[in-house]
């Protein structure tokens, strides 16, 4: 490809009022209207003891927010993006950048868990409204995880050295929830201090997740996934109370090593992945191993009688590739094993509980999505602002899931920044008549007919943009 004409013949000038960037703003936010995103942060969000005003118009400063997050915006300045062109005949209540960082840096934790009920509410809402989660009356899987956030400002509000030597960080700890059908979303986030531990405040995360899950529509069977880190009686405490069973990774204590190495030899089975899953020590793909499961399992028995807990304790062993085999007595060559426990009361068969237990990966693919978009940076040196931003970041994350959900097959399970391309920044022309606006799209745009069938799904009737 080349230029058409030559430099001296092609100039440049802003100065049409009519055009915009970003028009699949439009039916997302016509989504999020339906879903009562701003009745819900007016209800719950009461900043009343803010200074200059900050708290004033929650639910026009929420929306804008989240409508500029869903643009792409990962920082305060770039909400700037709906203040372009035409986008402020199309919405109303736009506020400016820097009115979004006053308000954000106006929250108190207690502003935070307001936002967190609203954050609920409006999955809820987004679940009743769009097949956000496919198969959720009879499975639902709930992953909990924590990642590090690096943040380079040394006056930046609970950032730590933590697990990284050298680094400082923030630790959010979040939790999803999928189907086995469908994309996961976001149930529930925490910001906390760069050297929290990975496990604090995982008890209190799961209870609400589990929640968050039911009012989902997740009323099967649910599943608690989690690594090693949320190994504890209170987090199987808390699944217990929820009503919902668990599936957690466990370290080879010392009475997990006695109980693994009493498995006798023909009770392992030969298990095949479809693709191929990372091995958490060396980082290796396997595609190859071998399950065996002990039915009964006492775990936590240095706690009280009540808190201990029994139940299946599942093993996957691989073959230590690094380490020779070690001759026997007589001569054979006997391999060396690394082994992989899981506690579960799962009501699956061992193979099945196995492979669902290493789905817990796809937790990964939603922080790497975060990274790359609205958590590039913790934009405020305000701890509370950055928690509401990491909590509005989970509401515009939720609310392009179940955009692509009502789009179409492929972009149900597409990327938000494939969702971003494909269906928000799309250029368009207003055009006025009648007391009508049109949006002129460019021709022959490659995803036409994705894009025309969210706008048209999101404008009809309510009763008719339901899912059936």
């Amino acid at each position: 490809m080349q230029s058409s004409h030559a430099a001296s013949a092609v100039s440049a000038a802003f100065d049409d009022a009519n055009l915009i960037a970003h028009a699949g703003l439009v039916p997302v936010m016509r989504l999020a209207e339906r879903c009562g995103l701003g009745r819900l942060v007016a209800d719950k969000v009461k900043l009343t003891s803010a200074k200059n005003s900050a708290g004033a118009a929650a639910g026009a400063k929420v929306t804008s927010v989240v409508a500029g997050m869903v643009a792409g915006a990962d920082s305060i300045d770039d909400l700037g993006v709906l203040r372009h062109g035409a986008i402020p005949a199309l919405f109303g209540g736009i506020r400016a950048p820097s009115t979004l960082g006053t308000f954000l840096r106006a929250f108190t934790h207690g502003h935070a868990l307001q936002l967190h009920a609203v954050h609920r509410r409006f999955l809820a809402a987004l679940a009743t409204h769009t097949p956000l989660l496919p198969g959720s009356g009879e499975k639902a899987f709930i992953d909990v995880d924590s990642t590090h956030k690096r943040v380079y400002g040394r006056t930046k509000q609970g950032a730590e050295y933590g697990r990284f030597k050298g680094i400082r960080t923030l630790h959010p700890l979040l939790a999803t929830i999928c189907t086995p059908t469908s994309r996961p979303v976001i149930a529930t986030v925490r910001l906390r201090r760069g050297k929290a531990a990975d496990s604090r405040g995982a008890p209190k995360l799961v209870s609400e997740a589990l929640a968050t899950a039911s009012e989902a529509g997740c009323t099967g069977t649910r599943i608690l996934r989690a690594d090693a880190q949320f190994y504890s009686a209170d987090v199987v405490a808390a699944c217990h109370r929820a009503g919902a069973h668990f599936s957690i990774t466990c370290g080879m204590n010392p009475s997990i090593k006695r109980a693994v190495l009493a498995i006798p030899e023909g009770a392992w089975q030969q298990i095949t992945y479809p693709t191929a899953i990372p091995d958490p020590d060396t980082g290796e793909l396997i595609f190859d191993a071998q399950v065996a499961e002990i039915p009964a399992y006492s775990a936590f028995t240095g706690r009280k009688k009540r808190e201990q807990v029994t139940a299946r304790l599942i093993v996957r062993r691989v073959r230590d590739l690094a380490r020779p085999a070690t001759a026997g007595e007589q001569g054979a060559l006997f391999p060396v094993w690394r082994y992989h426990p899981i506690f579960t009361d799962s009501p699956a068969q061992t193979l099945q509980a196995e492979r669902e237990h290493r789905h817990h990966a796809v937790i990964e693919q939603v922080i790497a999505d975060s990274k790359a978009s609205a958590l590039a940076h913790l934009p405020s040196g305000n701890f509370h602002a950055n928690a509401a931003w990491l909590t509005l970041w989970a509401m515009a994350y939720n609310l392009l899931r179940a955009t692509g959900a009502l789009t179409s097959a492929f972009h149900a399970k597409a990327t938000t920044a494939t969702l971003r391309t494909h269906l928000v920044r799309v250029p368009a022309r207003i055009a006025r008549s009648a007391r009508r606006m049109t949006l002129h799209l460019p021709r022959r745009w490659p995803w036409q007919h994705a894009w025309t069938q969210l706008f048209e799904t999101v404008h009809a009737p309510p009763d008719a943009a339901r899912p059936h």
